[in-house]
């Protein structure tokens, strides 16, 4: 049976419901979809994911595919559409990105040698410590707003800002002699 021969079987098939079908037509189609997809692209992981999204879209409207339509040609258009759509996206989430940064206040632009020691100290507390600590001292939360929305008991959450502030104080040189 000629290669064409053996998608319009498997299409039909997968058209009839049959997942080891539509399997069959993954096997013989994802490398050249992902060749094509890595020479448009020129990113291989990007690539790779489209390829994945490609497949899904395509089991989706398999029934749309006419009868002998090339299987090769369907993929790579969904393919190609799904590439357009993520450069779309990369270049308005890359304007957003942008926009934000011009918005920005000069003195958080760039990281001081005190906020990298701050972020440091920070990342070394453990994770309710830390937790406790960004909504207590960062975010502003009350000591009970923070033991409500991370689910610990009050007493809990006083203790790890109270170490939490005097580990940072001390990464910084200060005293805690305020609290």
């Amino acid at each position: 049976m000629s290669p064409q021969g053996l998608d319009t079987v498997l299409v039909e098939a997968a058209q009839a419901g049959s997942t080891g079908a539509f399997s069959r037509l993954v096997e013989r189609h994802q490398q050249p979809l992902r060749a094509f997809l890595r020479r448009t692209c020129g990113d291989w992981a990007m690539a790779d994911d489209l390829a994945q999204e490609t497949f899904l879209t395509a089991w989706s409207r398999i029934g749309r595919l006419k009868a002998g339509a090339s299987v090769r040609a369907w993929l790579c258009g969904i393919g190609y559409n799904k590439y357009l759509t993520a450069i779309r996206s990369r270049t308005r989430q890359r304007a957003r990105e942008a926009a934000y940064e011009a918005e920005k206040p000069p003195s958080s632009a760039a990281m001081t040698d005190e906020r990298l020691t701050l972020e440091t100290v920070m990342a070394e507390l453990p994770a309710d410590q830390r937790a406790c600590v960004a909504l207590c001292l960062a975010a502003d939360f009350s000591h009970q707003e923070a033991a409500d929305g991370l689910n610990l008991p009050l007493g809990t959450v006083k203790s790890h800002v109270t170490r939490g502030r005097a580990r940072l104080l001390q990464a910084l040189g200060g005293s805690d002699a305020g609290s």
